[in-house]
């Protein structure tokens, strides 16, 4: 029985010299390398968010889904490199395992390779803050060209909600070109037609009067950055003479900046008498044979 007892502990106290230790020692690393991981994870992070801003939401958003997903994939390898070393210290055959697994591997890949491309494109377009939650943009994407604002981001869609209400669910991965266009600064542009007998120089007067008085108006005053200002003659039509206005405005409110000009151009206009010319009408059907 002592014989037994005592090839028993040998055989014990070998096994763990062998292997246990090793073992213990793959997890203690998997463990470190794991906290090491999730501190420069953090710190990423943090780098993401940047400065506190009137974006810091959408900031803190794309940080979070952005390590979230780094987290999850690092500690997913990590945990499985772990696996397989203890596995093999164990004495375990690991060719059948991993040869099913590439089997799998590959079955799964020829099946996710949208999915794959959808996740990888999502990444870098966080990654790079192409555009984020609340963003105005057009998309040329391998089907058809979208626009709209932008509802929700994640790493495999884009969902984009239109002008008439459309809500478009876009795959990452087919998106070939996107246009931005709430960042920075945007251009209202309005042409203003008047007729060829109208002297350019005066209407150019009565509109730098008119925009003199809009730049001193508190309800615009947020919303233009630079102008309005008379660009010159941008074309000659068969009816009369295009006149451009600009003004560099707010990405978000150059629509408003552009309805607010027609307005007040046309109201400014015919305050001074400049006629704005008009197609003739067309005459009534059956008019010629009647003459």
């Amino acid at each position: 029985m002592d014989e037994f007892l005592g090839a028993k502990n040998v055989s014990f106290s070998t096994w763990v010299s062998d292997h246990g230790i090793p073992i213990l020692a793959i997890l203690i690393v998997a463990i470190a390398v794991t906290l090491l991981a999730r501190l420069l994870v953090r710190r990423f992070q943090r780098k993401l968010e940047g400065s506190p801003s009137v974006t810091q939401v959408l900031n803190l958003q794309r940080a979070t889904t952005l390590t979230h997903a780094l987290s999850a994939t690092t500690i997913v390898v990590i945990w499985t490199l772990a696996a397989l070393l203890i596995l093999d210290e164990l004495s375990v055959n690991l060719a059948p395992l991993l040869a099913s697994a590439g089997v799998a591997g590959v079955a799964l890949g020829f099946g996710a390779q949208s999915v794959v491309r959808d996740t990888l494109a999502g990444f870098f377009i966080l990654l790079e803050n192409q555009y984020g939650v609340g963003d105005v943009v057009e998309m040329q994407t391998t089907a058809s060209p979208v626009s709209g604002r932008v509802e929700a981001l994640t790493l495999r869609v884009t969902s984009l909600r239109a002008f008439d209400g459309t809500l478009h669910v876009v795959p990452n991965g087919n998106i070939q070109v996107v246009s931005n266009k709430s960042r920075g600064w945007a251009r209202a542009i309005v042409d203003v037609r008047v007729g060829y007998d109208q002297a350019v120089n005066e209407v150019r007067d009565v509109l730098e009067d008119l925009f003199a008085e809009m730049r001193a108006d508190p309800d615009l005053y947020d919303w233009v950055r630079d102008g309005p200002s008379v660009l010159g003659i941008e074309r000659m039509a068969d009816l009369g003479q295009d006149i451009r206005v600009i003004a560099e405005t707010r990405p978000s409110k150059r629509l408003d900046v552009e309805r607010a000009l027609r307005e007040r151009i046309a109201k400014r206009l015919a305050e001074r008498g400049i006629r704005v010319p008009v197609p003739p009408a067309a005459p009534p059907p059956g008019a010629a044979a009647l003459s």
